[in-house]
């Protein structure tokens, strides 16, 4: 299909600008980019935000209105382990928390390069099982938690749902990975056919790579590379969303087949005419909200 027509007004806005490229940038410049760049949208009211320190690693909490207890939901913000952070996912988990009457918890992850792999990982694994013992304190109900992340988040979705898997736990109900980071070998076919005038742009991905996982031996870790693993059999159920227009759809739709080929139960969607990013889109591309509220059914349907 060819690209969404606000994808491609967008696009050619974006053109018009003519920013310097990310990997130009030096990396306080490229986050503070990132920022400017969402949208501008009026705020979405949920019931109560709270920070806390989730053990050592700062969360925000996004509770709906109402009374619990809430299922919970581990979401983990997008931004190639080396931008982005709770301010920038906000209105994303303002969306999740009403959408799926959840206790969203915002996890402020270590960032590369300052702190390499495996260090996201290990602060989403360790916030995850620390509101697995204290969800009930937040209305939250832990026996209903799932992981959920767009792009480099998708990725720490997956590689927490695989901890969980090999380390005992916590029990993880469901998985909803956007767009996911699975492959640090960077060899897929989407990688060279949406090389560039995307936003994201292969050239980027190398980039957000040689500052989370410089070397082959941490690149290639399943802690870094979910698709990389010896096993997916007993990981949760998955939702996972992809776009047409996109690096990284083919490595993500890899790892949809891998579950699936494992006996887990998974869908796997892919949004025709749609770019990277597009669940941050809900509030400036319209077209893009389908994808939101199946996003959001699902994790009801899987924390019911």
């Amino acid at each position: 299909m060819p690209l969404h027509p606000q994808y491609d007004a967008m696009l050619r806005q974006a053109a018009a600008a003519d920013l310097p490229p990310l990997v130009e940038m030096p990396i306080s410049a490229g986050r503070e980019m990132f920022r400017a760049m969402q949208p501008e949208a009026p705020e979405v009211a949920v019931g109560a935000v709270d920070e806390v320190d989730a053990g050592g690693v700062p969360v925000r909490l996004y509770r709906p209105v109402g009374d619990g207890p809430f299922p919970v939901v581990m979401m983990f913000h997008g931004g190639g382990w080396v931008i982005g952070d709770l301010d920038t996912a906000d209105c994303q988990c303002r969306e999740v928390c009403n959408g799926a009457a959840a206790l969203v918890a915002s996890v402020d992850y270590r960032l590369a390069p300052e702190h390499r792999f495996p260090a996201a990982a290990d602060d989403c694994y360790s916030a995850t099982q620390w509101m697995a013992r204290h969800a009930a304190d937040f209305q939250g109900d832990a026996s209903r938690l799932a992981v959920a992340g767009d792009s480099a988040g998708g990725n720490l979705a997956a590689v927490v749902a695989q901890m969980a898997r090999d380390r005992g736990g916590p029990d993880i109900a469901f998985q909803l990975l956007a767009y996911p980071v699975t492959d640090g070998r960077q060899c897929a076919a989407s990688l060279r056919e949406n090389a560039e005038g995307y936003l994201l742009t292969t050239e980027a991905m190398r980039w957000f790579w040689n500052h989370y996982a410089p070397t082959a031996d941490d690149r290639l870790h399943p802690r870094a590379s979910p698709l990389l693993a010896s096993a997916f059999s007993n990981l949760p159920p998955a939702l996972v969303l992809t776009a047409e227009f996109d690096p990284l759809r083919d490595e993500g739709e890899a790892y949809a087949d891998a579950l699936a080929a494992a006996g887990v139960r998974v869908e796997k969607i892919r949004y025709d005419g749609f770019i990277h990013g597009f669940l941050s889109h809900s509030r400036t591309i319209p077209a893009t909200r389908t994808a939101l509220t199946r996003a959001c059914a699902a994790l009801r349907e899987a924390l019911t």
